[in-house]
């Protein structure tokens, strides 16, 4: 019969409630870096999301600062261009919409009437007392809850609000990004002591090479979503292909519910000219295109740019859409890629240097970067990715 021994158990017990205690101490520090987080969200939104713009705007403004141009008016000029295409994007969806308004409205109730005879039939054999009880019904319920709606208007209002102020600053941080950047972390690394000067400078470039490859990835799934779901949509009939494959596009940077919104519009719009079972075949590509985009481009795209496992991808967009919504939806990725980032960075430092038989030719020591033209690479004394 084996006894146990006293001191290796109180050596177990010392030993896990030190790590617990450890453990409590990095999830109070988390907590409170998130209520920081949470308090400096206004300012930390614009932040992030200028940075996501100037990874798809940085390209141009490097070629032309390498043509010679000032880096003031290569910014400008970008800045304005940027506009420019968002501006024709917006206008290429509005314009050949309106221009067929009269036709679409006349579609829409042409479409309500035709569900509405098809409810009325078998099997479902709804008559018209039980539409109008319905449509009672969803009336007094809009009378009784009319003080909540002006409540929910006015949010979405200041919603609206908050938008364009976001949208505005983040432009003008992209401007400066975009003419300053390359200066950001060698003064970063003269602020900084001892080696601190060589780590966060090295975390920022891979950051920064992260984020690239994460609006890339990104912009290209959407293109993916953008032509399979244009093709469909041409071979069944409908209109207005061409703004509604841009609008798939641009909304397949807005997780979940840009899909959803671009879908819908889609369905509608087949609905309204080509008739019912035109809708159902274009939700039936819709649907088929997502989950591919979903369960197959995504994961893999990213997986591969970001460095990051297509599982690891999925559960971190579940993640981050559960706890913050759209916008946790929306940052789950590089959030969980600049995490890996850090912790690789971090298990380089830690590990224990292995034998290396020609150290001359080891690319693993600190050495000095060679000055470049990127907003996030150029360093004083850093480690390259």
């Amino acid at each position: 019969m084996k006894v146990l021994n006293a001191a290796k158990s109180r050596s177990a017990l010392g030993t896990a409630a030190l790590v617990a205690g450890q453990t409590l101490v990095v999830m109070l520090f988390g907590y409170v870096l998130l209520r920081l987080l949470g308090w400096a969200w206004p300012v930390i939104w614009p932040l992030t999301v200028a940075l996501l713009l100037t990874t798809l705007t940085w390209p141009p403004a490097r070629l032309l600062r390498k043509w010679g141009w000032p880096p003031a008016l290569a910014a400008t000029v970008v800045t304005l261009l940027f506009l420019l295409v968002a501006a024709g994007i917006i206008v290429g969806i509005v314009l050949p919409v309106a221009g067929q308004g009269p036709e679409l409205a006349k579609g829409v109730v042409d479409g309500i009437t035709q569900l509405r005879e098809w409810a009325s039939g078998p099997p479902l054999n709804i008559g018209d007392a039980q539409v109008d009880n319905a449509f009672n019904t969803a009336i007094e319920q809009i009378q009784s809850s009319a003080s909540s709606i002006v409540n929910y208007t006015l949010s979405g209002v200041g919603t609206v609000l908050n938008g364009v102020v976001t949208t505005v600053l983040a432009l003008f941080l992209m401007f400066f990004f975009l003419k300053d950047g390359p200066r950001f972390l060698p003064w970063l690394s003269r602020q900084l002591p001892g080696r601190l000067s060589r780590d966060i400078p090295t975390i920022a470039e891979r950051s920064w090479r992260t984020l690239g490859s994460f609006v890339l990835s990104q912009a290209f799934v959407g293109l993916l979503d953008a032509v399979f779901i244009g093709i469909g949509l041409w071979i069944v009939g409908v209109p207005l292909v061409l703004p509604l494959a841009v609008l798939t596009f641009v909304a397949a940077f807005v997780p979940i519910v840009g899909a959803l919104f671009a879908g819908f519009v889609a369905v509608l719009i087949a609905l309204v000219f080509e008739g019912f079972w035109s809708a159902l075949i274009v939700l039936a590509i819709i649907l088929v295109v997502q989950q591919l985009e979903g369960n197959i481009f995504q994961p893999m795209i990213q997986s591969r740019g970001l460095g990051l496992h297509a599982a690891v991808v999925l559960l971190a967009v579940t993640l981050g859409g559960s706890v913050a919504g759209i916008v946790g939806a929306l940052l789950a990725v590089p959030v969980a890629a600049l995490v890996a980032v850090f912790w690789a960075y971090l298990r380089e430092q830690l590990s224990e240097p292995g034998p290396d038989p020609d150290p001359a030719s080891s690319d693993s020591a600190p050495g000095p970067v060679p000055a470049s033209d990127d907003p996030a690479p150029e360093t004083d004394g850093t480690v390259k990715a």
